[in-house]
């Protein structure tokens, strides 16, 4: 069957010298117009690209008249027919600014009110109004080419994770509640009165079980589900790459990745990445950058001068170490005069924000002391030691932690995150891939008065035997940090069913609760269950990073607020009392 008479023979973006001669219909939406004495040029756009429309000549060929042209609204959508023609007066910024089409026939094929923003690049309207309107906000070429990318980017993971002889499974999106992880987004069952399923965090134990099933390698683009509180990189539906791998450890899953974001970056963006990426223990990373998923776009690591300190003759650092704690310091390259007083009192706010109870800060001077609340007790030979330990000079700045190790860690990890930021140390265009491995097993709760696990429960311990104290234990799970953001987790895990029940006893999860939520992956680990080991990385994050993005918002096609709400649909919204009695649930009203 032939198409209508207004289907397009082009994409608008596609025309170019080559079609000077050529008669065309194009489709797509009015971006600008002008009034030239009678004769409309019009700018009209799809979402291959923008280019000049020329109406001239008796109203009556046109098929048009002049009254409705003179109301042609931006984003109305238009059928035109027409000769491709070179432009007199070019466009060089515009990549089909050397034609133009002279119209002959112009058929309005849908009228637009006027939108409540200007549909292009780089729009300065509000994030509301944009979400609120996203069918339009999506349709400004920027964020036309953001989902683009995406889609390009994730169509090249996927391409070089099936050449690698993996599996496409997907796996169930209603499921059952989880234990041990963020709050689950519940669905009831009208079936089955007072029972629900959950939306998965993630496909793990699918996977898991999928590794029993024999499937060696899958992966899947998954869409996963967490109630908890939003920020710029996070969303409460997101999308992940999932993988898991049979008969493989650590270095089998890193190999792996590393080679398909080889292959990824080349494919989606032209980037040649390294053919390996560094690896650091959690440990490593701590000590020398504070936080377990460092920038080391820059250097200015930390420094642990406990054994400078006990002998410094300064009380406050003398103690600190005396009682159990360390003493640490960043050094600021130049920050002796970048930094002002003033300067000075914000680092110290944001140390305090960390938890420290100040900041103590020190510029050497030229023959020792120098500026600072503690320079009067780095003066001569103790300043100099001081000086040669955090490998700094004159003109430098340097700041201290005092205290227990994680406190330490934590007050000068975010405090070089931030100066990197502020003084631009990271070095434009660089992509820092780096493994962080060997993170703690278990984590304690005061609160609670428990152990959780600091991945998830069915990670394998670096000691199979589970001997000695749970605060101490190592786990074989490993995340993907870039350029200081962490990309996705991952595991060895846990397939043997005794070493499973004893992780669960140590979490306080009793027999009966075993039981009652995981017994169909026990029962799975006793059929003969393969060692297996595999990751997760957040699309949404990773597309945003590749982008330069700080939010994933603008790579998410329809993203909620901070809220948790989608604007555009109101959601979430209210039901009515038959859809509740469907569902078995009444809703309490409040006294």
């Amino acid at each position: 069957m032939a198409g209508s008479s207004w289907q397009r023979t082009h994409r608008i973006g596609a025309l170019s010298e080559a079609n000077v001669g050529e008669q065309v219909v194009l489709n797509g939406w009015v971006a600008k117009r002008r009034n030239m004495g009678g004769i409309y040029f019009l700018d009209v756009r799809d979402r291959f690209g923008l280019a000049q429309v020329v109406l001239t000549g008796s109203e009556e060929r046109l098929g048009w008249s002049m009254d409705e042209g003179a109301i042609l609204a931006p984003e109305d959508v238009l059928s035109i027919v027409g000769k491709v023609q070179k432009r007199e007066q070019p466009n060089p910024d515009l990549p089909t600014g050397q034609i133009e089409v002279i119209a002959t026939k112009v058929e309005v094929l849908s009228r637009s009110t006027l939108p409540p923003f200007e549909i292009e690049r780089d729009s300065d309207a509000n994030v509301e109004l944009r979400l609120r309107y996203r069918y339009l906000d999506l349709r400004r070429p920027d964020m036309q080419e953001k989902m683009a990318f995406r889609s390009r980017f994730i169509g090249a993971m996927r391409n070089a994770f099936l050449a690698r002889d993996f599996l496409e499974i997907e796996t169930p999106i209603l499921t059952r509640a989880t234990p041990e992880g963020a709050r689950d987004y519940l669905v009831p069952s009208r079936v089955h009165k007072d029972h629900f399923y959950a939306l998965p965090q993630s496909p793990q134990i699918f996977k898991q079980i999928l590794m029993v099933a024999g499937m060696d390698r899958y992966f899947q683009v998954a869409r996963c589900f967490r109630d908890e509180d939003l920020r710029a990189d996070r969303q409460p539906e997101f999308t992940q790459l999932d993988m898991e791998m049979s008969f493989v450890e650590e270095e089998n899953i890193f190999e792996t990745w590393e080679g398909v974001l080889v292959d990824t970056f080349r494919a989606a963006m032209g980037i040649e990445l390294p053919a390996t990426f560094p690896r650091l223990t959690w440990h490593e990373a701590m000590e020398r950058y504070g936080i377990d998923k460092p920038d080391t776009r820059f250097g200015m690591e930390l420094v642990n001068l406990s054994d400078w300190a006990s002998t410094s003759g300064f009380g406050v650092f003398e103690n600190a170490v005396a009682g159990g704690g360390r003493v640490m310091a960043i050094c600021v390259p130049g920050g002796g005069t970048s930094y002002s007083r003033g300067a000075m009192k914000n680092l110290e706010k944001r140390a305090k924000e960390s938890g420290a109870a100040g900041l103590a800060w020190w510029k050497p001077g030229e023959t020792g002391g120098g500026a600072g609340p503690v320079a009067k007790f780095f003066e001569g030979a103790v300043g100099e030691s001081l000086l040669q330990a955090v490998g700094g000079s004159q003109g430098d700045l340097v700041l201290f932690a005092a205290g227990p190790r994680a406190l330490c860690w934590r007050v000068l990890g975010e405090m070089r995150l931030a100066i990197g930021r502020e003084q631009g140390l990271a070095k434009p265009g660089a992509w820092n891939f780096l493994w962080v491995t060997h993170f703690p097993m278990f984590e304690w709760s005061e609160e609670e008065g428990r152990y959780f696990s600091a991945h998830h429960p069915f990670t394998a311990p670096q000691d199979w035997e589970l001997g000695g104290d749970p605060a101490e234990m190592a786990s074989r799970a490993y995340d993907l940090v870039l350029n200081g953001w962490e990309l996705g987790s991952g595991s060895v895990r846990i397939h043997r069913r005794d070493v499973q029940r004893r992780v669960f006893d140590l979490l306080g999860i009793t027999p009966e609760e075993q039981q009652a939520k995981f017994a169909f992956l026990l029962e799975a680990l006793s059929f003969g269950a393969p060692p297996h080991a595999g990751f997760a990385v957040g699309l949404d994050r990773l597309v945003a990073l590749c982008k330069g993005l700080d939010s994933i918002r603008d790579v998410v096609a329809f993203p909620k607020t901070l809220a948790a709400v989608d604007l555009m649909c109101q959601a979430p919204s209210t039901v009515t009392d038959q859809q509740l009695a469907d569902v078995h649930i009444q809703l309490r009203q409040d006294s």
